[in-house]
């Protein structure tokens, strides 16, 4: 994963944002969190993995993959609010034994990156949504080829007025 591409992409769609809806010198840390924690839960809630008291499958794999790059605009941005671009990307990632514990695991970190805001405390909330992404069985390819689609759809919203 190009990840440093992903956040030269990522800067221009928020200097976009900020400069259109004349959000200059605002501090939207606490925004991007909790927009990322509801991306966050629409992801859970297309994996179905908390409703034990349902039978209805999962969404389609599309359907997780665009959430989940949904999810990683916003991480994306925590790293650039907190100028902590320079994250180390494995090839694999550790993850809890069900995918519930992982969503849990990674609005920890979250919540830890809220607390004190440290490169530390970032790379861990990468670590912990990048480990997500594996166990959902994406690639790093099709990570970043769905991240640059949606990025293109996200830019014709703001085109439109979104």
């Amino acid at each position: 994963m190009e990840i440093e591409k992903l956040f030269l992409i990522q800067k221009q769609l928020n200097d976009r944002i900020i400069q259109e809806h004349r959000l200059e010198g605002k501090d939207l840390f606490t925004e991007v969190q909790l927009a990322f924690l509801v991306e966050l839960g629409e992801l859970a809630n297309e994996t179905r993995c908390f409703k034990y008291w349902s039978r209805k499958p999962s969404s389609k794999r599309e359907v997780i993959l665009e959430e989940y790059v949904d999810g990683l605009h916003f991480v994306l941005t925590l790293g650039l609010a907190l100028r902590y671009t320079n994250v180390i990307i494995k090839q694999t990632y550790p993850y809890l034994e069900t995918m519930t514990e992982q969503f849990l695991e990674v609005m920890k970190q979250t919540h830890e990156l809220n607390r004190e805001r440290s490169n530390e405390n970032y790379q861990r909330l990468v670590d912990s949504f990048l480990g997500l992404g594996q166990q959902l069985g994406f690639s790093y390819e099709e990570i970043e080829e769905a991240y640059l689609a949606k990025n293109k759809v996200n830019h014709q919203r703001q085109d439109n007025g979104y």
